[in-house]
């Protein structure tokens, strides 16, 4: 970074942003309440597009299905603020009387995302932008198939001339009200699999007679956790879990078939390439020799999101400027976030946006949690994060 960064021009353009953001935060407060209330989950978010859209009463452009985006600024180069739409599965139990009632629930923190991004928007409606502001605002980051690559595909960064993608993400795990950004890898490669063993089913009372596929599948179960201590390099993260086991009808009946299903997470593509081959190596070599049959398959998720070295260069200190401590040591977490994607177009920047009281305690209340509910002093906190994102990715763009 060149000496005498952040500049004036920029500083005030921060400022503009932030006091923007200051006089709509009542307004972002009522809207974080009002998406909070009524989740829909992955593919179906349109009723919260459709809210959205009318609470930022400017044109928007239909994205990915559900989800939609809208420019301000000047036509030319742009920077892309993003903000997922969509739920989760989860029965609310926080208590709060504006909880979710419907089945679902915001418990990885998109309803704040999605009022902070408002009000970065409606910020920069207010004042005369240097570079393009992009708002996409996306479907589908909770499942698969994810709604960034489909982002992707619709060529909007292209058209849009889309210079870096800024994202922000509430983290209980890192102390609240601290930002980490942190250079290069920050959120790791998942790719999920299916492990199916056929043996021979029969009476559970003459297990001779059969080729039990239970006792096989437990053999590949608690080997697959051995894999990443003996092929990996200890100085590189990586890990397997397995999330499901399925076997069986009944007490006495030997089944045909038992299968796992699970994850590997890598934050190195050589680790993630040769994980994907020893693990179907093992489980079909472990079944063979117990006269079952394996079959594996792998299903390539979100790679590694990886944070661009001169973007966080030039971020960090727009952070402090607008008042928001910087981690000294960025957090790094297995988790995915379909963000990375845009990572292999474009410069990007994911920061996690601090909520927990410790955060190095097990038992906080943590993302994807029934009573995950972050206050609403976050919404500002993640709005600033954005604006001085948009900052630092007009400064990279030579906007600055």
């Amino acid at each position: 970074m060149t000496s005498g960064w952040p500049n004036p021009h920029a500083l005030e353009l921060l400022d503009e942003l932030l006091a923007g953001i200051d006089a709509m935060l009542p307004q972002a407060q009522a809207l974080r309440r009002a998406i909070h209330t009524d989740p829909y989950v992955g593919g179906l978010e349109q009723p919260t597009t459709d809210l959205l859209s009318a609470a930022l009463d400017r044109r928007t452009t239909p994205l990915a299905q559900t989800g939609f985006w809208t420019r301000l600024g000047p036509d030319g180069p742009s920077v892309a603020v993003r903000s997922e739409l969509d739920a989760l599965p989860i029965a609310e139990r926080t208590g709060v009387d504006w909880a979710a009632t419907n089945g679902s629930m915001h418990a990885c923190g998109h309803d704040v995302h999605m009022a902070a991004a408002w009000a970065v928007l409606k910020a920069a409606g207010r004042i005369d932008l240097p570079i393009g502001m992009l708002g996409l605002f996306q479907p589908r980051e909770e499942c698969q198939p994810s709604g960034a690559p489909e982002v992707l595909e619709s060529g909007v960064l292209e058209q849009q001339c889309v210079r870096a993608v800024i994202g922000a993400h509430l983290q209980p795990r890192v102390p609240d009200g601290l930002i980490s950004s942190g250079i290069g890898g920050v959120n790791a490669a998942a790719d999920a699999f299916d492990i199916v063993v056929r043996g021979y089913g029969g009476h559970g009372a003459y297990p001779h007679v059969t080729i039990d596929p239970v006792p096989v599948l437990a053999s590949i179960a608690s080997g697959l956790y051995e894999l990443v201590g003996r092929l990996i390099d200890p100085t590189h993260a990586a890990l397997i879990s397995i999330g499901r086991l399925e076997a069986g009808a009944t007490h006495n009946i030997i089944p045909d078939s038992a299968k796992l299903q699970g994850i590997i997470r890598t934050m190195h593509e050589s680790d993630r390439h040769l994980l994907h081959t020893e693990v179907r190596r093992f489980a079909e070599h472990t079944a063979a020799a117990r006269g079952a049959r394996a079959e594996v398959s792998l299903l390539r998720g979100d790679p590694v999101l990886s944070n661009a070295h001169d973007l966080v260069v030039s971020l960090d200190p727009l952070l402090r400027a607008a008042g928001l401590p910087v981690a000294e040591e960025p957090f790094r977490s297995l988790g995915a976030d379909d963000f990375s994607h845009f990572g292999q177009r474009v410069p990007i920047v994911m920061m996690f946006v601090g909520t927990g009281a410790e955060a190095d305690t097990r038992h906080d209340v943590g993302l994807h949690s029934s009573r995950f509910l972050p206050g609403d002093h976050t919404i500002r906190t993640v709005a600033a994060s954005l604006a001085a994102g948009y900052v630092a990715g007009a400064h990279l763009a030579g906007a600055l």
